[in-house]
């Protein structure tokens, strides 16, 4: 049985190569490594149980033993990053992005999630999807991070650049951020002082009227995407870290259509 989401021939080869070459030694594999990345495609699309993946899948207990441990390896971030790179190559642009525009996400999560908090503002109890994104928008996420809703988009922007700019050096290419009014402040000093990068806040100009914004509109784009995989509509992880690996798996997703179709 085939499902839409199901990766093709072309989609797979795009990334094959990411996921460990077959032991000489033991006997064969009896899951092939595709089967299990349907398999999690179709949970991130379809918002399921993991208990209740359809039988002609791998065990549930084996595609969740393999997704999370490609979650602990950083795989996922690896695989996501080489596509990135891939389709700015495609577009005509640069390996690695120069700009990016910071946004967050409020979405309500259960109560198993280990940590969560009441936005004031939204009037959501649950978490925030803090998300850095390069000029093409909905495909190209740089870092995502999930926290409390409490946690105020300043201080989570924070936490993410400082996550951000003090990993591998192609990063630190970022040397200008579009904001929303949110982050005015001490973080646009923060930011120019520490990673000689500079922010500049998009105020909206007339209240109650919808207007295309410069430079935000890609961001606010990306989240209407990932608002397509009823696995994101809702944070349903316990863990954080898990919510942070699904947004990656449905920007992997979108982006070998993207490259499949080129």
């Amino acid at each position: 049985m085939r499902y839409t989401y199901d990766l093709t021939d072309t989609e797979w080869n795009l990334i094959a190569d990411c996921f460990p070459k077959p032991s000489k030694k033991g006997r064969c594999r009896k899951h092939p490594y595709r089967e299990l990345i349907n398999a999690i495609f179709y949970l991130n699309k379809t918002g399921c149980q993991w208990r209740n993946l359809p039988a002609h899948f791998a065990p549930w207990r084996t595609v969740y033993h393999y997704f999370r441990l490609w979650k602990r390896n950083e795989l996922w971030e690896a695989i996501h990053t080489h596509l990135r790179e891939w389709v700015r190559l495609a577009e005509g642009r640069k390996r690695h992005a120069s700009a990016a525009i910071i946004d967050t996400q409020s979405v309500k999560s259960t109560e198993c999630s280990d940590a969560r908090g009441y936005d004031a503002g939204k009037k959501i109890n649950g978490r925030k999807r803090h998300v850095l994104v390069d000029t093409l928008g909905l495909i190209l996420i740089l870092m995502v991070m999930v926290l409390p809703a409490n946690l105020q988009d300043r201080d989570g922007a924070r936490q993410l650049l400082k996550a951000f700019f003090t990993q591998s050096s192609p990063r630190r290419r970022v040397k200008h951020i579009w904001a929303d009014g949110g982050y005015a402040g001490a973080l646009l000093v923060w930011t120019r002082k520490l990673w000689r990068c500079t922010v500049e806040t998009v105020k909206r100009t007339e209240r109650h009227t919808f207007k295309v914004l410069p430079r935000r509109w890609v961001v606010e784009r990306t989240f209407g995407w990932l608002g397509r995989y009823r696995r994101l509509s809702k944070d349903y992880e316990r863990q954080a870290k898990t919510g942070e690996t699904m947004v990656y798996l449905a920007m992997i997703r979108l982006m070998l259509a993207r490259v499949g179709r080129l």
